[in-house]
């Protein structure tokens, strides 16, 4: 798990260019791999380093919530503790972001260290109320 896992080429694939959100499905580590805390504490000070970088960008996190139990499907890794919607304004801002040496050095090692799993699904808007940009 990581920005090497970052699948740029089917990113830069999309038929959609245009505005993004990225739904973050998150599962902590009980503690930080740095002993610094719970992963949720590691997960914290990813988010305080990453937001600014997401805004810098035209992006903006749109919702968070933690994640209570399947409504419906299978049980089995689908236990997740945590979830975000982020908007970019294009799969190229995303990209620059994850690839940048900034979030490689300062932000990678927090979600690392706090997160057992995180999966990022990109997706385009057929139906929202959220007013993005």
């Amino acid at each position: 798990m990581g920005v090497d896992l970052l699948n740029i080429e089917g990113l830069k694939e999309l038929e959609h260019q245009g505005p993004v959100v990225m739904v973050n499905l998150m599962r902590f580590h009980d503690r930080s791999l740095d002993g610094d805390g719970s992963g949720w504490d590691a997960y914290l000070r990813y988010s305080a380093l990453t937001v600014p970088m997401i805004k810098a960008r035209g992006g903006t996190l749109l919702w968070t919530g933690d994640a209570k139990t399947v409504a419906l499907g299978r049980l089995d890794g689908n236990q997740w503790n945590y979830l975000a919607l982020v908007y970019y304004p294009s799969v190229a801002a995303f990209i620059d972001m994850m690839t940048s040496a900034d979030y490689e050095t300062r932000c990678d090692p927090h979600r690392r260290n706090g997160c057992a799993e995180h999966v990022i699904i990109a997706t385009a808007e057929a139906y929202s109320k959220f007013k993005m940009g």
